[in-house]
This record gives structure tokens, C-alpha cells and sequence, in this order.
């Protein structure tokens, strides 16, 4: 088998390649105009997008666009399934499909029904969807829940949440708990708001970048070229990952046509520590521990704008560095070269993504961040502070329209006063413990405002039990995924076809990772008149929302009244936002003003935080405790030739979170998706050789002819594309944010 070698760059001419056969397709001229459309980007909380048009950012500046924006939105201009397609497919065949053949059908324009007992989808009635609502949303709150992805927009997910609230159901799981969760429960307890405090003007400011955990080349493009331009004024970028990702060595953007194209890219990292998977509170304690030898510690502001610091420094110093270097596998001279850069930088950034926050200590692995951050005086002031980096392009927004289980107080009194009584105080379900209750028979119905419920999760053998015992599951969707043909209900499987960002017949709104908000204009769907059933997120709601609460105002004596008719007017829909949710207070005319916005108290240029004090709280993050669990710990049946690594799964650089866009990685040199990333010692340690075919095992499942590739990881550790990777481990959790370590999975590697 022939292999292509990997490019020694990210970016560059593969992806100007991919944007001209994408041009030069019978799509390319509506590509185009989908492109230049005022609305923000499908893909990433990074994208661009908005009234300044649809390849500006919000500084202004032009040619912002990647190609995960064009993979996305290509797959959006597909043609529509046949009007016979799922007559002639039963759901055993379709069972059959990959993640990428499933987004290759095409269009989803009509709604279908997949009753128990039968073998195939039929086409039915939006009359008759709404009928089967009715009776699946009036079953007792606490058994109907929802599920929900950051593809929609604001106005969805807060018509989403005040219809369940309405009903007494706080069961609003939403993707973020899979991912970014750690991060708002450890950022709002250190700093009282659960968001990024950097916005992209204050990025320009900054004079060093910490990214920890993330594979921007892949995941935010558009994050790289504020790199390179921070690069080329000198500053430093310090990169912390397992793997090395060559697109954070140097990368090669398009926005730089004279680098990318004549020098072969831009130099990214600075330095590049690849610690042990789970060990980033330990690296992080080392650094803080350095500091302080190195006297880089800011005493006279931890005194003046923190509390607690004294417990963390007195930790680090008390931990021992053969403790902290074993635990971390990164030597003490790489740690002090690292700390003296982030302690004699003037404005330090610390950025991370999943890498920090999928594990069983992710809550404690964001903290470790936020403290260093403040040792060193690196929060509220311009140019510096902590910045989660998001993934689905309206994940953030979801969340601060009270998509969560974790709803604010003051909003949680808003929505009291608007629904004219008390929110119901019984705990809601997020992914993962839905997941369990499902499973349980504690859920009858359950509405997926987008995303890949059974996909996402991981031990993919429970998810697809759990959502089998739920009577009824809407899935509303624009396409196909894998949670739609395995993802059954127990009585009614329903998908419903829904305009997407740029399709939809009114304004609609959306929030970046830097708590940017955006105004996207009306559009028209390419599928219509040909035979399209199509509406919008928010007439879905709305029509549902009205059928079970009836036609009066919820409230008629309440200061703020809700009509569920009146809802299907966005503009409406904006004003009760501005009058419910904080920091949202200019939606309420944006429709007027056209006037995009930062939302109020996030962005934090002074030291003074969102705590009741103001000041920020620093506490002790424990050094994990790290194991290898033995060959014999997976139940091999005989003797075996392998090794045991610590599988980090994650996304190929052709993939939008679940969905696959193309099969191959070519700068990890994986040529398809069942392979396994490993160094090339444990290659020889386990008596392998690269390109050999061998089973991988974890505690939840099993996969077979996995093909081994040698690849710049560290040793001890692999990597394998999710979600194909999902079946191989059960969902071992952090308990303080619900979200699963499916950066750590002990997995045996045997033939």
C-alpha cells in the first residue's frame, strides 16, 4: 500500500486546492454567494461572518474564511434525498453507513416517521408531526427532556428553553456538556463568569499564547493567522500536546499568500511540551512552582485582586519536582524555560480546547490554567487573560440563552417573572446523565435540536439502549447523520427538516467564542420550490410550544407577557431576550441598529471580576493520580502480543465535530479512519510494525482490523478519530461538570 508523505506545514496549498474544486463544482457560483451571505459562519465559534459580510471578522478584517467554512457549507448546498429514497433503504441497510456516506445522501426536505415494528422511514405530515408532539410533550416534565448543538441560533435555543421551563422540565442537556463544560464550571468559580474574558481586539495586544490541548489548524483556522501575526511582531506561542500537529509547527494560511505560497508557511510554536494525557494540573503546578523560584510571581496584585493564592502557592512549593516531572513526563528544564517566558511576558493569553477539559479532572485542569494565569497578573487587563476556545459555531450562545442545568439566577428570576411563577426546582439531566435515565426508563420523550446525541456520546453500545427505551425522539436536523438510523426510539423515530443559518425567512442571531454577537440576514434554500417541506427551528418551536400551552398569553398579568403566536417574530423573540438574559441587553433593537455587539461583563480589561467581591478565587488543583492498568485488565481470553497506551481520541482534519467531511487525514498521514496514531517505539515495543492491522480493546467495546500508523506522538500514548473510536470505552466522568475523559482511555493494542 502506498502512502503519501506528510506535508511539513499546515494549511497552504491543499486547502487553496480544496476551495478551487469546490469553485470549480456545479455548485461553486451558489458556494459563492453562500460565502458572501451576512451571516456567520456555519463551523467554528471562531468563525466570521455577520453584517460586515460573510468573509469579515469583527475587527473588520477581510479574507477570514477556511475551509472547514467552505467543507460546511458545501455539505449544506447538497441536492435533496429523492422523494423515494427511504422507500427504498430499510433501516438495517442504512445501519450500514459511515458518518461521511450518511452526510452524503443529501438534503433532508420532508419530514419522517419510523414506527416499532416497521423497517423503513415514511414520509408524513407536519399536521401529523405536531399531532405525535402533542402528546410526547405532555407527559410529566421530568420525563421529557431535550438535547441541543450549536449549529442553530439564539432565538431557537431560547424559545428551546422557555418552552421546556414552561413545561416544568429543566432536562436541557446540551453538546457543551460533552465538551467545553469544565470550562464554565471552572471559570465561573474562579472568576465568576464562565466564558472567555479575551476578545480579538485584546488578542491583538497580547505578547504570548499558551494553547493548551487544541488542534486549531484543524478545528479554528481563522484563530491561526492572529498566530502568525503574533509571530511576526515577535511574541511567543507556547504549545502543550500529547501529539505534535504539524500545523502547529508552521502553518501555511491563505490570508498570507506571499508565506504561504513562496516560504512555505509561518513558524507557530515557540516552544512545544508534549505531556502525559490527564497531567496538564500537574504541568500547569510546575509551572506555577518555577514561577515562584524564579520570583516571577505578581504578590502586590494577588494581594490587591485574588483570594486563596497563598493555598496555591504553599502547594506548589510543597510538591516535589520529581513528583510533578513524573506525573507530567516533561522534564524541569523545559518547565522553567516555559515559566520564564510566561513570567517576563507583559500580556499572556491562555487558550485551550478539549485536550484540557475531556478528562475526569477537567474542572481541576481549567482551574490549574486560571491560577497561573493570576500568578502571574495575567487576567483583566488587555492583551492577557484565560480563553476557552469552542467548537460548534453557536455552542456559547446556547448556553447564554439558558440551554443549561446550570442556569444562572438572575436569569432563572427573569424567566420566573416572565412565565408568571416559579421555575421548577428539580435538577435537569445533561448529556450524560440522560443518557443514564434513558437508560433507566425515566425518559418518554426526548426533542434534538441538531447535534449526534448517540454518536457523541461515548460507550456507544449504552447509548443506542438508553435512547431504544425512549417511547418517542425527535431529531431535527438538515441532513442525515448516524444517530438517525441508531438512534431508535422505542415507539416513534421522527426526523424533522429545518432550514439551515443561511436559509432561514427571518433574522436570526448568533454568539462567538469571544462573546461576539452576530446579526444574520434572511436567505433562501436552494431546495426550494422543488418539492421541499422545509421550515424554520423556529416555527418548529413555536407551533409545538402553542399546541401544548395553548393560544392565551402565559402570563396576562405579568410585566412581561409571552404569546407563543407572537414567537415566530424574531424581532420579538429579541426584545424578551434583552429583558431576560444579562449582558444581552442591545439585541433588543439590533434589528434597528444593525449594530453587533460585545455582551457586557465578559470581556474583562481590569482586574475586577464577576465574583461578589470582585476579586478572583484561587484554590488548590490536586496532582492527578495516574495509572496504567496491566494487560490482564482487559479480559483477553489467551496470551497476547501488544501494548497498552492511552488512546486520546479526537477529530481528523476533513471533520466538524461527528460529522465527517472526508475520510482521510492527510497531515497525520492517516489514510482512512479505522487507524490508531502511534509512536514509533511503542510500534516495536508492542511487535507491531506501521502499517499492520491489529485489534485495539478498551472497557466498553472492541475494534478490529485497525491499521497502525507511525506518527509524532508521545510514546505511551495513541490517537484515533472519533466517533468511530466511542464504541471502545464506557463514560468515566468528572463529576463536577458531567463531561467524559475521552482524552484518557486505557486501551490494549494487540494482534
Amino acid at each position: 500500500m502506498s502512502h503519501s508523505p506528510k506535508p511539513e506545514a499546515g494549511g497552504g496549498l491543499p486547502v487553496i486546492g480544496y476551495w478551487l474544486e469546490q469553485s470549480l463544482s456545479p455548485r461553486g457560483l451558489k458556494l459563492w454567494q453562500t460565502l458572501n451571505h451576512k451571516s456567520a459562519c456555519l463551523s467554528c465559534a471562531w468563525g466570521t461572518g455577520g453584517q460586515q459580510g460573510g468573509f469579515v471578522n469583527e475587527a473588520g478584517e477581510s479574507l477570514q474564511r477556511c475551509a472547514k467554512s467552505v467543507e460546511a457549507i458545501a455539505s449544506e448546498l447538497q441536492q435533496p434525498l429523492t422523494a423515494h429514497f427511504f422507500d427504498q433503504y430499510t433501516i438495517q441497510e442504512l445501519q450500514q453507513l459511515n458518518s461521511q456516506q450518511c452526510d452524503r445522501l443529501g438534503r433532508l426536505s420532508y419530514p419522517l416517521l419510523l414506527k416499532a415494528g416497521t423497517s423503513h422511514y415514511q414520509r408524513i405530515s407536519w399536521e401529523q408531526v405536531y399531532q405525535i408532539a402533542e402528546q410526547a410533550f405532555r407527559q410529566p416534565p421530568e420525563r421529557v427532556a431535550c438535547y441541543s448543538s450549536g449549529r442553530s441560533s439564539n432565538e431557537a435555543a431560547y424559545l428551546l428553553q422557555l418552552m421546556m421551563r414552561a413545561l416544568g422540565s429543566n432536562n436541557l442537556a446540551d453538546c457543551s456538556d460533552l465538551c467545553h463544560s469544565a470550562s464554565t464550571v471552572g471559570l465561573k468559580q474562579v472568576f465568576g463568569s464562565g466564558t472567555s474574558m479575551v476578545s480579538l481586539e485584546s488578542l491583538k495586544h497580547t505578547d504570548c499564547v499558551v494553547l493548551v490541548g487544541s488542534n486549531a489548524p484543524a478545528n479554528h483556522p481563522r484563530l491561526m493567522n492572529e498566530l502568525i501575526k503574533l509571530r511576526e511582531r515577535k511574541g511567543k506561542i507556547i504549545i502543550i500536546n500529547p501529539q505534535i500537529e504539524v500545523g502547529l509547527v508552521k502553518f501555511a494560511s491563505p490570508a498570507f499568500p506571499i508565506k504561504s505560497l513562496l516560504k512555505g508557511g509561518s513558524d507557530i510554536s515557540t516552544f512545544y511540551l508534549q505531556p502525559i494525557p490527564g497531567s496538564d494540573t500537574a504541568l500547569f503546578v510546575g509551572i506555577q512552582k518555577s514561577l515562584i523560584e524564579q520570583v516571577l510571581i505578581k504578590t502586590d496584585y494577588l494581594q490587591a485582586y485574588t483570594e486563596g493564592w497563598e493555598e496555591v502557592i504553599n502547594y506548589a512549593q510543597q510538591t516535589s519536582w520529581e513528583t510533578i516531572t513524573n506525573t507530567c513526563g516533561v522534564s524541569q528544564e523545559e518547565i522553567t524555560a516555559v515559566a520564564h517566558t510566561i513570567g517576563t511576558c507583559q500580556r499572556v493569553v491562555f487558550a485551550w480546547a478539549m485536550g484540557i477539559t475531556q478528562h475526569s479532572n477537567g474542572v481541576d485542569n481549567v482551574k490549574s490554567i486560571a491560577n497561573t494565569a493570576l500568578l502571574t497578573g495575567n487576567a483583566g487587563k488587555l492583551g492577557a487573560g484565560t480563553m476557552p476556545i469552542r467548537g460548534h459555531s453557536n455552542v456559547q450562545g446556547f448556553g447564554s440563552m439558558g440551554v443549561t442545568v446550570r442556569l444562572r439566577e438572575e436569569i432563572k428570576q427573569a424567566l420566573s417573572q416572565l412565565l408568571g411563577r416559579s421555575l421548577s426546582e428539580t435538577p435537569g439531566y445533561d448529556a450524560r446523565t440522560l443518557i443514564d435515565a434513558a437508560e433507566a426508563g425515566k425518559i418518554d420523550s426526548l426533542f434534538c435540536l441538531g447535534g449526534n446525541l448517540y454518536a457523541a456520546n461515548p460507550d456507544l453500545y449504552q447509548a443506542q439502549r438508553a435512547l431504544g427505551k425512549i417511547n418517542t425522539i425527535f431529531y431535527v436536523a438538515t441532513k442525515p447523520n448516524l444517530g438517525h438510523f441508531h438512534g431508535l426510539a422505542a415507539e416513534n423515530t421522527l426526523i424533522l427538516p429545518v432550514y439551515n443559518r443561511f436559509e432561514n425567512p427571518h433574522k436570526t442571531t448568533t454568539e462567538s467564542g469571544n462573546n461576539f454577537v452576530r446579526l444574520n440576514n434572511e436567505g433562501k434554500s436552494h431546495l426550494q420550490p422543488n418539492n421541499s417541506d422545509l421550515i424554520s427551528e423556529v416555527e418548529l418551536i413555536t407551533e409545538i410550544a402553542h399546541r401544548v400551552h395553548g393560544e392565551t398569553p402565559i402570563n396576562p398579568s405579568a410585566s412581561l407577557r409571552v404569546n407563543w403566536r407572537r414567537l415566530q417574530d424574531t424581532t420579538y423573540v429579541r426584545q424578551l431576550i434583552a429583558q431576560t438574559i444579562p449582558g444581552y441587553e442591545k439585541i433588543g433593537d439590533i434589528d434597528a441598529t444593525k449594530s453587533e455587539f460585545t455582551i457586557d461583563g465578559r470581556i474583562f480589561t481590569e482586574p475586577k471580576f464577576a465574583t461578589p467581591d470582585g476579586k478572583a478565587q484561587l484554590s488548590v488543583t490536586p496532582l492527578p493520580e495516574l495509572n496504567i492498568p496491566p494487560v490482564d485488565a482487559f479480559s483477553v481470553s489467551t496470551p497476547v502480543q501488544g501494548i497498552v497506551v492511552i488512546l486520546g481520541t479526537g477529530r481528523s482534519y476533513g471533520q466538524h465535530n461527528t460529522v465527517v467531511y472526508r475520510s482521510e487525514d492527510k497531515y497525520r498521514g492517516m489514510p482512512h479512519r479505522y487507524c490508531i496514531l502511534m509512536n514509533p517505539n511503542d510500534i516495536k515495543k508492542g511487535g507491531f510494525e506501521e502499517h499492520q492491522r491489529v485489534k485495539v480493546r478498551g472497557d466498553g467495546g472492541e475494534l478490529e482490523n485497525i491499521e497502525i500508523i507511525s506518527g509524532a506522538i508521545r510514546e505511551g500514548v495513541g490517537f484515533m478519530f472519533y466517533p468511530e473510536a466511542n464504541v471502545l470505552f464506557k463514560a468515566h466522568i468528572d463529576p463536577r461538570c458531567g463531561t467524559p475523559a475521552y482524552k484518557r482511555v486505557p486501551v490494549l493494542v494487540y494482534r
